[in-house]
């Protein structure tokens, strides 16, 4: 019997790869300030539809239990953030600065990227509504993909606002209802075939003269030709400004470029979004969006009550895996810090195991053998278990020595049992 369709299993190699992204995630939002918190992973379905209206039921795994109680399993993390954020803001200093690692189920197609579940880095932070929270936010997104491996040739954030979009637009005349309708379509302009876009904008109200201002909008080359094609994008286009210099001190400057072409496809950011995406041997954008996110100042206070500014995004592991996997930085890691213990007759087992919770009191990972082997035997289970060394413990004990055999080159040394844990650091044990 298999998995489910769109549902993984994690074998132990692949575990490992998993679990050194989440040591990187947790690693990286750490030096940032952020701290981790956890939700549970079924929630009242009307926390969902509150947040994303009545068609996003189509997308969940949701059902009556038997409480009678109409729930759903997390499809994402925002709405849970949002509940737990209300419910407790007050026992909380601004900033919050929050991070998960959720599990995540939607009920849609399975396809290349994209499973029915998937897991996800999820930061958001409730502050003051700064564009130093905007940059903040977007060098967290960078340094944890630096984190893994990948540099400014592997990716690219795509750096946008959409309250530059509705300064943009009121320049151009387009009326305030109109403005979801052009964010629709400006969406996915990158998909969709340019006379079939025209002809959807046109429907909205825009003529000939405010559709190649909107084309000229996507395609600017940096704010201030946005600026120029529309006369100038006020407040909004200062605050973009903002958040590019600080990302520039951040250091992160190399791996984002402003790019008015990404607006995000959901309704309830309000300020600024982005969107990283894989780059492709030509340094061109390849599709494949690896994380993405933007600033939410009203979210909470629709689902939650509390008016406070927020921003965040999440990074799944599944295209960040594909990814991670191209450039060759998908190894498991940590299993050269693994220690095997072994000894040449049953007659040393008793001394053998007092080295191995020595050991593992140490933080080294340390295995032995369960049954009865000889030496050779011992070497191999230790090779075929992934271990960085041998440690033998024979005759040499009694005056406080054991041997020490690296597998990478074979070499064997004696070492004093008493400076054991000093000459096996080089292991990065598992603590």
């Amino acid at each position: 019997m298999q998995a489910l369709t769109g549902f993984r299993d994690f074998f132990p190699e692949a575990c490992a790869r998993r679990n050194r992204v989440f040591q990187s995630w947790r690693r990286t939002a750490s030096r940032h300030g952020f701290v981790e918190y956890d939700g549970p992973p079924l929630e009242s379905l009307e926390l969902f539809t509150r947040k994303s209206g009545p068609e996003i039921v189509k997308q969940l795994y949701n059902f009556v239990d038997k409480g009678e109680r109409e729930v759903a399993f997390r499809a994402e993390m925002t709405p849970t953030f949002a509940r737990m954020v209300g419910a407790r803001h007050r026992d909380f200093r601004k900033p919050i600065k929050w991070f998960a690692i959720p599990q995540l189920m939607r009920y849609e197609r399975p396809q290349k990227g994209r499973l029915r579940e998937h897991f996800q880095f999820n930061a958001d932070l409730v502050g003051f509504g700064t564009p130093a929270e905007d940059a903040e936010m977007i060098a967290l997104l960078v340094d944890a993909l630096r984190d893994l491996g990948l540099g400014a040739g592997d990716f690219r954030v795509r750096l946008s606002s959409r309250a530059v979009w509705h300064a943009a637009l009121e320049a151009i005349g387009v009326p305030v209802g109109a403005h979801g309708g052009v964010f629709d379509v400006v969406d996915k302009l990158e998909r969709v075939e340019a006379a079939q876009s025209d002809a959807k904008l046109g429907a909205l109200g825009l003529g000939a003269g405010e559709i190649a201002k909107v084309r000229a909008v996507c395609g600017a080359a940096d704010l201030g030709a946005a600026a120029a094609a529309v006369g100038g994008l006020g407040e909004a286009g200062e605050w973009l400004q903002e958040v590019v210099r600080s990302l520039q001190g951040l250091g992160a400057g190399d791996c984002v470029a402003v790019d008015l072409g990404i607006v995000r496809g959901l309704a309830y950011y309000t300020g600024v979004v982005f969107e990283a995406f894989a780059l492709g041997a030509d340094r061109k954008y390849d599709g494949r969006a690896v994380a993405g996110g933007g600033r939410y100042d009203d979210l909470l206070k629709n689902l939650a009550g509390v008016a406070l500014p927020a921003v965040g995004f999440g990074m799944g592991d599944v295209v960040l895996g594909q990814l991670l996997e191209e450039k060759g930085l998908a190894g498991a890691g940590g299993a050269s810090g693994r220690v095997f213990v072994a000894w040449p007759g049953e007659g040393f087992r008793e001394a053998a195991l007092g080295i191995v919770r020595r050991l593992r009191e140490a933080g080294f990972c340390t295995e032995y053998p369960l049954r009865s082997q000889g030496l050779g035997k011992q070497l191999e289970a230790a090779e075929n278990a992934g271990a960085g060394c041998v440690v033998i413990v024979g005759d040499d004990l009694a005056s406080g020595m054991v041997d020490v055999k690296w597998m990478a080159d074979r070499r064997q040394e004696r070492v004093a049992v008493d400076r054991l844990e000093d000459t096996l650091a080089q292991l990065n044990p598992a603590n």
